[in-house]
């Protein structure tokens, strides 16, 4: 009979490798049986990627629908400031990257959390009296999706829940659900310029809750919340023990009327990692740099979650090195002016948007205060002849080629989302299109009455 020994060997600094010895105490007619066995291919997928789903991307996928071809395509679903061009970043922020560049000190491997003088750069960047920061605290991210996915996984195992906002951004559920992470979707108030439901938020929590998500400012919803209700969420947070994670991706991008505060600066006990990044306040989402902002003022954290990210971070060995090395000169050289001027032409293109959407009848857009949206509520016992937003939002591409998202993407029915990003004058030129579809559509009392009792 046959008998096979596997050792493992593994000494000093050394991960274990397999030391396998065969050894057999039967003749050679054993180990033809085996040669003579026919192999059969069995290649699946695996279970993490036959759960990972994006609704986003689902529902787009889904709208079979062509474009009127008499009216040119106006796209204001696409979170990617840098579409039309309109917005392009600083030429402070391009010529650092191709300083970098050409000196040739940046082609290598950097450590997987990054430089350390990179860390210092971000740490500087953020860092006040409320909320502290040192290099120790920073961790350097392939993007702020790579943040939250870490944030995610050092936080919560398969299992546990997560609190995630609704309406909210997608990607959250996407990780969350290829990780075995269950979600629980706390609403936020459309009434009260998408606050959060409090009371609805608190009642979720369980004992294998995991983390809160604060968005803030929030996509899909352009709101930013005041002071005083990120101080009730984080009372909440603090009876409930949930650490935070907040993404904060658009933590500058406020307009000149409203303030942001990190959460950060308001928390006194609740342990905190804060997910940003170059993407949005730089406009460059394409460069792929973001980071996690570690807060612990009562090391409630501690070396757990800290060793915990520097493992996870080991898996792809960090952002893009050329970037990092232009970082400090990014953060600190970019002029003030740059920030003002997309501020000012986000918060033009807002009021304008605003303004005309709620002259027309059946919708309701909500103002927004900060970030690159707005979200519009149609009042769908006006339009009885479509089922839900997305057969609104399908047939405004066919009929006016103005493509919106509806907000079932964000788990938020009977809504959509405008991008603000676009040129002025395509604001302008969708929003009238967007009127003539409403007034093609809009039945009164009466008349959805006629429509329904017809069906």
């Amino acid at each position: 009979m046959d008998s096979y020994l596997i050792q493992v060997n593994g000494h000093g600094d050394h991960a274990p490798m397999l030391d396998v010895h065969l050894k057999t105490n039967g003749n050679s007619r054993s180990m033809g049986k085996m040669k003579g066995r026919k192999p059969r291919w069995a290649v699946r997928a695996s279970e993490m990627s036959k759960k990972t789903f994006n609704p986003v991307r689902a529902i787009v996928d889904s709208m079979k629908v062509e474009p009127n071809p008499n009216k040119a395509m106006i796209s204001l679903s696409l979170g990617d400031p840098t579409v039309f061009g309109n917005l392009p970043t600083n030429d402070e922020v391009t010529r650092a990257v191709k300083e970098v560049l050409d000196s040739g000190r940046y082609n290598g491997y950097a450590p997987s959390v990054g430089y350390q003088s990179c860390r210092e750069a971000v740490a500087a960047y953020y860092n006040c009296p409320e909320a502290p920061l040192e290099a120790q605290d920073v961790i350097l991210t392939s993007g702020c999706s790579q943040a939250i996915e870490l944030a995610l996984a050092v936080l919560a195992n398969p299992g546990q829940n997560i609190l995630v906002p609704r309406p909210g951004f997608s990607l959250y559920k996407t990780l969350a659900l290829s990780m075995g992470i269950e979600v629980k979707l706390y609403n936020l108030l459309p009434e009260k310029a998408w606050e959060i439901d409090l009371n609805h938020l608190e009642s979720l929590v369980d004992e294998k809750t995991a983390c809160l998500i604060v968005n803030n400012p929030s996509n899909p919803c352009g709101s930013v919340f005041s002071k005083s209700h990120l101080q009730k969420i984080l009372a909440v947070a603090s009876r409930q023990c949930v650490p935070i994670l907040a993404d904060e991706i658009y933590g500058d991008m406020v307009f000149a009327d409203c303030k942001c505060e990190p959460i950060a600066t308001l928390s006194t006990n609740v342990p905190i990692l804060s997910c940003g990044g170059l993407a949005k306040r730089w406009l460059v989402p394409g460069w792929r740099m973001g980071w996690i902002l570690i807060h612990d003022r009562r090391d409630i954290f501690g070396n757990e979650i800290r060793d915990g990210l520097l493992r996870l971070s080991q898996r792809i060995l960090g952002p893009c090195t050329i970037v990092q090395g232009a970082l400090e000169r990014i953060l600190h050289r970019t002029p003030p002016e740059f920030y003002h001027n997309t501020l000012s032409i986000l918060k033009s293109n807002a009021d304008l948007c605003y303004a005309a959407l709620s002259a027309i009848p059946g919708l309701q857009p909500v103002r927004p205060a900060g970030a690159m949206y707005l979200m519009v509520e149609i009042e769908m016992e006006h339009f009885p002849e479509f089922e839900n937003d997305v057969e609104f939002t399908e047939r405004l591409i066919s009929e006016q080629s103005v493509f919106c998202l509806p907000a079932t993407c964000f788990e938020y029915p009977n809504f959509f989302r405008v991008v603000i990003t676009v040129p002025e004058e395509m604001i302008l030129e969708a929003c009238s299109r967007i009127q003539e579809f409403c007034e093609m559509h809009y039945q009164g009392a009466e008349g959805a009455q006629d429509l329904e009792c017809d069906k």
